[in-house]
């Protein structure tokens, strides 16, 4: 257990799948959590069970990539918690494809939620944190951003930009005590990837037998993520900042 008794975290993403475990995980250590996501229906049932856990939570409805609407989220969640601790840059998207077959209005897709809109939550978050010399920034990353992944490739490079932007935050905001970090999933059965392998094709041969190449020989789940954040995110992994940590059952040792 991680002591995080009425922390405030934001959880991008944090709807469904590896966003919706890292959410249960942190109430249960005692977060009151505000999940920001343009899933509704599934924003409101995760929004349940965290309130079923005891913990106060809040649903945004915000769209990542603009920063007007950043901006207002995170205004709320400091008028209805009273500040914020933890921000969690979970949110992410893709199609797997040949680069070659991908388009600009892809690139750009792609671009705007799993990069700019980190870069969004974290510009208007260290607004409040710098202030109280106190804070806690995930960026959840991929191992594709650190060895490559066929068919992703515009996703690989954005996961490889937010372990840069990690390491150059972590050292802008030592200084004021607040820690950024980078979690790096491996392959992980969330429910984007379920859509990705139904449409067949390169991302169903892809995860074909995905398990036999993991040394583990499974995949992970989001609760294997949510631990890691939940430690890095705890006052024990204070003297922690700027690093890259893979959950992947031993798929990518780097």
């Amino acid at each position: 257990m991680f002591e995080l008794k009425d922390k405030v975290a934001i959880v991008t993403g944090g709807a469904r799948g590896i966003g919706k475990g890292i959410c249960l995980v942190l109430a249960k250590q005692g977060a009151n959590i505000a999940i920001a996501d343009l899933l509704e229906k599934e924003a409101r049932e995760t929004l349940g069970e965290i309130e079923k856990l005891g913990r106060k939570a809040l649903f945004l409805k915000t769209d990542i990539t603009v920063k007007a609407q950043v901006e207002e989220t995170v205004k709320k969640v400091v008028d209805t918690f009273g500040g914020v601790d933890i921000l969690v840059n979970c949110a992410g998207w893709d199609k797997m494809m040949p680069f070659t077959q991908s388009t600009p209005e892809f690139w750009e897709k792609v671009i705007g939620i799993n990069f700019r809109g980190a870069l969004n939550f974290t510009h208007v978050v260290l607004g409040y944190m710098i202030p109280k010399n106190y804070g806690k920034i995930i960026n959840i990353g991929s191992d594709a951003g650190r060895v490559g992944s066929m068919g992703e490739s515009v996703y690989s490079a954005c996961k490889g930009a937010i372990m840069a932007f990690t390491k150059t935050i972590a050292r802008e905001t030592a200084r004021y005590k607040i820690t950024v970090n980078c979690i790096c999933p491996g392959p992980t059965p969330t429910p984007l990837m379920e859509e990705m392998k139904a449409e067949g094709g390169f991302a169903a041969k892809v995860f074909q037998g995905m398990e036999n190449i993991i040394p583990m020989r499974r995949m992970g789940g989001p609760e294997d993520i949510a631990y890691a954040v939940a430690f890095f995110v705890s006052d024990e992994a204070n003297f922690i900042t700027g690093q890259t940590l893979s959950v992947s059952g031993g798929l990518t040792m780097c």
